[in-house]
């Protein structure tokens, strides 16, 4: 995910940080707006999801 991330961003990502939990949480956030929760969605991202998510909130 970071990889897919990083790839697609790499320009414009001043920080990307990964913070290990728990308990099967995974989220994401940017700009400190939640944009993709497991917890929330009771499943894990598809493949793009959260690029695609990222792309709406930055662009």
């Amino acid at each position: 995910m970071a990889e897919e991330l990083f790839t697609e961003f790499r320009h414009r990502i001043a920080d990307l940080t990964l913070i290990p939990s728990s308990g099967g949480i995974f989220e994401v956030t940017v700009d400190g707006e939640k944009i993709y929760s497991k917890k929330e969605t009771g499943r894990h991202a598809k493949e793009g999801e959260v690029v695609r998510l990222m792309k709406e909130k930055i662009d």
